[in-house]
């Protein structure tokens, strides 16, 4: 059976959000009194939930101190951090050509949806996308299977029929393109 769905993620497919998510996970770091490590070295956060990510930059599995980081991290990002990304070239233009031939599409994203909803309107994105879903701030549907289950019952989708693309997905597809 033939694709009917396709779920896009947002860091690393639709946008690069290195320089927005480096910068405050660098302040919350900072704020907590310790020293940043440079951008490239934060890479790796760009994705998985928040909390894994601090409690490794922390060294830590205190809650309370995780908690924290999350928090200064969301207080700059709620302002700042969320612009400070960039749409990848022609994706406007791959979101129509997809709808064009008749496809639904939807945004699942580890991202907040709160913040997600903002990224998506602020690159006029949102009449090329049929749902935007993210997790809750406080974790709910924060493991991607949770939140694609809650897609596809939501939405009323047959796994079989929907295909979800991500980082892993557009970086083979860029290389490909790049050798030929």
């Amino acid at each position: 059976m033939l694709s009917s769905a396709i779920l896009f993620d947002l860091d690393g497919t639709l946008t690069d959000p290195k320089l927005g998510i480096t910068r405050c996970i660098q302040y919350a770091l900072s704020e907590l009194g310790y020293k940043p490590p440079n951008a490239d070295e934060l890479h790796w956060c760009i994705g998985p939930p928040l909390k894994g990510s601090f409690s490794q930059l922390l060294n830590t599995l205190d809650d309370t101190v995780i908690e924290q980081a999350i928090s200064l991290y969301r207080h700059r990002f709620a302002t700042i951090g969320l612009f400070e990304n960039s749409l990848y070239p022609q994706i406007p233009e791959i979101l129509k050509a997809i709808r064009f031939a008749g496809y639904k599409t939807f945004l699942a994203t580890s991202k907040p949806y709160i913040y997600a909803t903002q990224i998506i309107e602020y690159f006029g994105l949102s009449l090329l996308l049929d749902g935007v879903y993210g997790i809750e701030l406080y974790g709910t549907r924060s493991i991607k299977s949770d939140l694609i289950q809650h897609i596809l019952l939501t939405e009323k989708l047959l796994a079989s029929t929907v295909v979800m693309v991500g980082d892993n997905f557009v970086k083979l597809l860029y290389e490909t393109l790049r050798e030929r």
